[in-house]
C-alpha cells in the first residue's frame, strides 16, 4: 500500500477539484449562491475553488461535499467505469489540509453507483481536523495503523490506539485529533450504503 506523503503538494489550478466541484453543483442546477446556502461555505470560497485559485481546508471541503450530498473522494477524483481497476498510487487522490497538516488519500476507485469509500489518513503531531456530519445514514469505520487517534463524535471522546477500530455515525460532527508527537496514521472506510 503507498504511504502518504510529509508534504505533499495542494492540487494545481484546474485540478480535479475545482473542476468536479464546479460539474456537481451544475449537475445540481445549483447557482454560488444556492451551494453557498446549503453547505454555510461562502459564495466567495466556493468560487475561488471552483476556479482553482484556493485550497480548502478538510472543514471546507466536507461542508461542500455534505452541501452537493456527496462524498469526499466524488469531489476530489473522477469516476470510473465498473470492473476490475487497479488503482496506481500514482492515480489516488491525495488531498492536503493547509491549515491542520491532514493528509486524505483515496485508496478505493470511485464509481459512480458505489457506496464504499476507502481513505488512507495522516495527521501530524498536535493535528485537529473537523468534519461536519455527511448527509443522513453514512456510517464510518476508522482503523488505526500507526500512532493514535482521538475521534470526537458528536461530543463523545474516543481514543484509538495502533490495531484499533472504532465504528461510528458520519452523519454527525465529527473530529480527529492526534495529541501525541508521533505521526498517526490510519484508515476511514465511509459507507453511503445507508444514505440511499
Amino acid at each position: 500500500m503507498a504511504s502518504l506523503p510529509d508534504r505533499p503538494e495542494p492540487p494545481a489550478q484546474g485540478s480535479a477539484l475545482a473542476a468536479n466541484l464546479r460539474a456537481l453543483r451544475r449537475e445540481r442546477g445549483l447557482t454560488l449562491e444556492d451551494l453557498a446556502a446549503r453547505s454555510g461555505v461562502s459564495r466567495a470560497m466556493i468560487s475561488k475553488v471552483e476556479r482553482g485559485t484556493a485550497t480548502p481546508t478538510a472543514t471546507v471541503l466536507g461542508r461542500l461535499a455534505t452541501g452537493l450530498e456527496v462524498g469526499l473522494s466524488r469531489l476530489l477524483g473522477a469516476a470510473r467505469d465498473r470492473g476490475p481497476v487497479l488503482l496506481a498510487a500514482a492515480e489516488q487522490t491525495v488531498f492536503a489540509d493547509p491549515a491542520s497538516g491532514f493528509v486524505r488519500r483515496s485508496v478505493s476507485p470511485l464509481f459512480p453507483d458505489r457506496f464504499l469509500d476507502l481513505a488512507m489518513n495522516r495527521l501530524e503531531p498536535g493535528g485537529r481536523v473537523d468534519f461536519p456530519p455527511h448527509h443522513r445514514g453514512v456510517e464510518e469505520y476508522l482503523h488505526v495503523l500507526r500512532g493514535t487517534v482521538e475521534v470526537i463524535v458528536d461530543g463523545a471522546r474516543f481514543t484509538v490506539p495502533a490495531g484499533d477500530t472504532l465504528f461510528y455515525a458520519g452523519d454527525r460532527p465529527h473530529a480527529f485529533v492526534n495529541a501525541t508527537a508521533e505521526p498517526a496514521e490510519f484508515m476511514v472506510a465511509i459507507d453511503g450504503s445507508g444514505a440511499r
